[in-house]
């Protein structure tokens, strides 16, 4: 599994909310957004910024070129 996928489903664990909320938060379908956590689709630069900013991470946290999260 890409760090992405991987920081992505335990960012969402840690908060406690379902799949379904986050695609719900940050505007794609739960189709969409499962396929993200399972490394089989990547998003679009904007909608990661999305992602980062519901996460209150950096997106280079989320891609995995830092350890920092913001």
């Amino acid at each position: 599994m890409d760090i992405f996928a991987q920081r992505l489903r335990i960012l969402r664990q840690n908060l406690g909310v379902t799949q379904e909320t986050v695609a719900d938060a940050i505007g794609v379908t739960s189709r969409t957004y499962i396929r993200y956590e399972k490394g089989e689709r990547e998003p679009v630069i904007s909608l990661l910024t999305v992602i980062a900013d519901y996460f209150d991470v950096s997106a280079d946290y989320l891609l995995g070129r830092s350890d920092q999260r913001k």
